[in-house]
């Protein structure tokens, strides 16, 4: 897929026939996602549409997908039936209080592009990427079960006997369909041909399969037919703009702002990979923060990228902001003026189309290759891939970074070495290899033995490197010993700026430190000692 994908050119007809494959993929899922959040149908769809545009136009990374999200879905199920029980007996104010939380995501989100935080992306390890990839397939996968289950008697229940083969023929049909069509052409938008393909034989059939209506009805919402997104001034009013709101809804947005975050860079970071081209981070993260102030204030529900959306796109061909643009601008057409058509397309073809997904966006090479990494890095992988199923995306990714950190701060501490020899003249060298850093400093400080050391000894840093305040703080405490053992010491080949830091901590260290034309040039960690 990752070949077919790079090869396929960017031009308007791809564009438009991927942008429109994606509104219709968009609809089932932002409605199923806005039942998860507990707000009616409207507000995902509207999210979806204006999240989708106003990325689609000023994001970072062209073609790729945006709208409203499981990942943050979760989170604000609780915000919004926290939000309704404030409100006065029959006053329902979650909904608003979703709203202004949205706005402030946002304006957390811009804050991080302005100052271009998103470049930290670059800080997530491969390892994290492929659990990310495959937690998220996973979660794509378990979410379209759902799809599977129809209401009886007023709950939800598993589909059985004909229902059941019906859904599972119509599926199979689509991804069939899928699969094949681009071995015979693949100028052909396989996703968008295998759902018109599936829709007609469940419509001039007149078989009885879930729809999107049905769908709709079955969760409570009246259908997909609305009006354009209206300005919601009554957030302003129904909600108090106050201290106690704000400690209320601001934990919350910090959550949803970092989930956002997250997943869209790392969407696209991938997405990068891909296509084999390369996205602006921090131009994202304004995109969405805008898009997410826009939303709430408008009434939708927010989101950011889309992983699945996303590779339906590229995998379709879609390049450019065009495909965006039209994937947003079709979903609020279908709002408008053909919500009774949407709503004749089977969930079975839509499901098909997010197997496929999922089988295209799942690492199987990380089964290949986890026997032949690092024990560390295939602990991360699945440690990360298990988080993002069982909890949300920041979580694995934060865990996956942490992990990861930890993993190569002790595998360099190890590394620290001392070479130690006798000048001619009683000299003691030891000539020290490897990093110094808080990490190496206990190793460090073992190779030194102070009290049967000569009078005179020399250390010398020139294949090593000084990286931390932590490194300066134990040199400065070696030098203190070697001075209390009334013995002799020199420390060469240190960078200018690690000399510059030492003697600003003690103005006689100037008399330790010998300055060389051959001292390294490189930057300390460390905040200025005092």
């Amino acid at each position: 897929m990752t070949e077919f994908i790079r090869k396929r050119a960017a031009n308007a007809k791809n564009d438009i026939f991927s942008g429109l494959t994606v509104a219709l993929a968009l609809i089932p899922e932002a409605v199923a996602f806005a039942f998860v959040a507990g707000v009616p149908p409207l507000v995902g769809l509207y999210a979806a549409f204006m999240i989708g545009l106003i990325t689609s136009i000023f994001g970072g990374r062209p073609g790729m997908i945006s709208g409203a999200t499981g990942a943050l879905a979760v989170v604000m199920v609780t915000l919004v039936a926290q939000g309704n029980a404030m409100g006065a007996e029959g006053e329902n104010l979650g909904l608003y209080y979703l709203f202004l939380t949205v706005i402030l995501m946002g304006i957390i989100q811009m804050l991080a592009g302005v100052l271009k935080l998103g470049k930290f992306v670059r800080l997530i390890p491969h390892p994290v990427m492929m659990g990310f990839v495959n937690g998220l397939a996973i979660v794509i996968f378990l979410s379209q079960l759902g799809m599977f289950k129809h209401v009886v008697d007023g709950d939800r229940v598993w589909m059985q006997g004909a229902d059941l083969w019906l859904m599972v023929g119509f599926v199979g049909l689509t991804m069939l369909i899928m699969w094949g069509l681009p071995k015979l052409n693949k100028k052909l938008p396989e996703a968008l041909i295998a759902i018109l393909v599936v829709s007609a034989i469940v419509i001039f059939g007149d078989l009885d399969v879930a729809t999107v209506g049905s769908f709709i009805r079955d969760g409570g919402g009246e259908g997909l037919k609305g009006g354009l997104p209206q300005f919601q001034s009554d957030i302003f009013t129904k909600v108090p703009l106050n201290l106690e709101t704000l400690r209320f809804i601001g934990p919350y947005a910090l959550i949803l702002a970092a989930i956002g975050l997250i997943e869209s860079l790392m969407t696209l970071n991938l997405l990068d990979e891909l296509t084999e081209t390369n996205g602006n981070s921090n131009r994202e993260c304004m995109a969405q923060g805008g898009a997410n102030i826009i939303t709430g204030l408008f009434g939708g529900m927010g989101g950011c990228a889309m992983i699945g959306q996303s590779i339906i796109n590229i995998k379709g061909g879609g390049r450019t902001r065009l495909s965006g643009i039209v994937a947003a601008v079709t979903l609020l057409f279908f709002i408008l003026f053909a919500s009774s058509l949407i709503e004749q397309v089977p969930i079975a073809a839509l499901v098909g189309v997010m197997f496929m997904v999922v089988i295209g966006t799942f690492a199987w090479s990380s089964f290949r290759i986890l026997n032949k990494i690092p024990m560390s890095d295939a602990v991360v992988l699945v440690a990360v891939s298990s988080l993002t199923v069982f909890f949300d995306l920041a979580i694995a990714v934060i865990a996956g970074v942490i992990i990861s950190a930890l993993v190569f701060a002790w595998e360099n501490a190890k590394r620290i070495r001392a070479r130690k020899y006798l000048r001619e003249d009683g000299t003691k060298v030891y000539e020290i290899w490897g990093p110094l850093f808080f990490g190496s400093i206990q190793a460090f400080s073992s190779k030194f033995d102070v009290k049967n050391d000569p009078e005179y000894v020399e250390i010398d840093f020139i294949e090593s490197r000084v990286t931390d305040h932590s490194a300066i703080e134990a040199l400065f405490n070696l030098v203190e010993k070697y001075e209390l053992a009334g013995k002799k010491v020199k420390i060469k080949h240190l960078s200018e700026e690690c000399q510059r830091l030492m003697i600003k901590a003690s103005p006689r260290l100037a008399q330790v430190i010998e300055e060389d034309i051959d001292d390294p040039r490189y930057h300390v960690m460390a905040d200025v000692m005092k």
